[in-house]
């Protein structure tokens, strides 16, 4: 017989003892006399908590030892996976809790929950450090950590205390500590852009004059679709179905311009359910560029389209990704900024780092941009962030102005 892992656990009568009980988690749950009122309560209450919990009984109920720190990972995990969804498909979420657990995991896997404490977490941020994580990033895991015992907390598998000393273990402070700094995303030159877009198909060098024209994350970038698009006024306002911040309730606004209405204006005569950045479409139109500089005469060599995959085990999607965009950038780096050939190992891999750029740096960009000619304030409305101090994270600081006034009052 399968285990039926869906059905509701049954109200029955103890013919012994003629009190009604129900089993949950391998436990009999003694409710009281059969069908009195008081055992229907109380038989409800069990099953709802039983049910709301994942079909999971606490350590206390059980009656079983405390559960370990292993135990409470792959408890919490099934909840990650369940709630850290976006439009049905995993987000990158998970990928963080499973780095963070990692190390928590080995450290601390078959010792009680309950007994790990602020000690524990500082050995297991140490452990962090010691694999060349940066300061920002082992915040980030120790702060996943936090969140494992505070679900912990709230499921009634670890006391509610430890939460408390846990969160007594503070981020570490820029220059306090042994961990690296991370250079953080910089704005990328335009010039550097232009040079690029030379190499990239017409779609996808639209795409990036229209990221530095708008400010608009790469994501929006890719799912634009004319009827997101309001333009009734002489600005457009574009309204992303999707965006980082929906999950919060937050709306975000995209106002495009002259500028972005001339990149953009090509690609909205179409179906207004379809996307105006199609990879289908840019395969064709690479495939037609190719065609018109070919030498060879037609009726000599390859005729078009017969050297192509017969299978292929990739074929161009309605849309581009984030992650598919921001390999067309770096494909058409590679062909406008080649490194240097005597350049080998470190040497190499540093060279390349400093060459190369993704979608992410054309929104600091763009923000730079927007904050020396319009002010911090403009710049924060433009990419849709709700304090300031997100933006000055994404806009530089205005260098020009600063010598301004060294000139004048030094």
């Amino acid at each position: 017989m399968p285990k039926l892992s869906s059905a509701v656990p049954k109200y029955r009568k103890h013919k012994p003892s003629g009190q009604a009980v129900v089993t949950l988690g391998g436990r009999d749950h003694y409710l009281g006399p059969h069908s009195s009122k008081s055992s229907i309560a109380l038989y409800d209450r069990l099953v709802a908590e039983y049910l709301a919990t994942g079909r999971r009984t606490t350590a206390q109920e059980a009656g079983n030892e405390a559960i370990t720190v292993t135990e409470l990972i792959a408890a919490f995990w099934k909840h990650a996976q369940k709630y850290y969804r976006k439009n049905g498909k995993p987000t990158s979420e998970l990928h963080i809790i499973k780095m963070a657990v990692k190390v928590l995991k080995e450290f601390y896997g078959r010792e009680a929950a309950a007994d790990f404490g602020p000690l524990k977490l500082k050995a297991c941020r140490e452990a962090m450090i010691g694999k060349a994580y940066s300061r920002t990033t082992v915040n980030s895991l120790v702060s996943r950590i936090k969140n494992v015992f505070r679900w912990g907390v709230a499921e009634q598998l670890v006391p509610a205390t430890l939460i408390t000393a846990l969160d007594a273990v503070k981020n570490l402070q820029p220059g306090r500590t042994t961990a690296k700094e991370s250079e953080g995303v910089k704005p990328v030159p335009v010039e550097v852009v232009d040079q690029t877009v030379r190499h990239l198909s017409p779609i996808v060098g639209a795409m990036v004059r229209f990221q530095l024209a708008t400010g608009c994350r790469p994501a929006e970038v890719c799912q634009i679709r004319p009827m997101d698009i309001d333009r009734t006024g002489p600005i457009w306002e574009y309204r992303p179905p999707d965006h980082k911040l929906a999950h919060k309730n937050k709306t975000r606004v995209i106002f495009i311009g002259p500028a972005g209405q001339e990149i953009i204006g090509p690609y909205i005569d179409r179906d207004p359910s379809k996307y105006c950045f199609s990879p289908k479409e840019s395969a064709a139109a690479v495939r037609e560029l190719r065609m018109s500089k070919r030498v060879t005469p037609l009726h000599h060599g390859n005729r078009a389209g017969t050297n192509r995959k017969a299978k292929p085990q990739r074929h161009p999607g309605d849309r581009f990704t984030s992650c598919s965009y921001a390999r067309a950038i770096t494909r058409a780096c590679e062909v406008a900024f080649p490194p240097p050939k005597e350049l080998k190992g470190d040497a190499l891999k540093k060279w390349i780092k400093a060459n190369r750029w993704s979608p992410n740096q054309l929104r600091h960009t763009a923000a730079t941009a927007i904050r020396q000619q319009f002010g911090l304030e403009a710049a924060s409305i433009m990419l849709g962030h709700s304090s300031l101090t997100t933006t000055l994270i994404y806009a530089e600081a205005n260098a020009a102005k600063a010598r301004q006034v060294a000139e004048v009052m030094g």
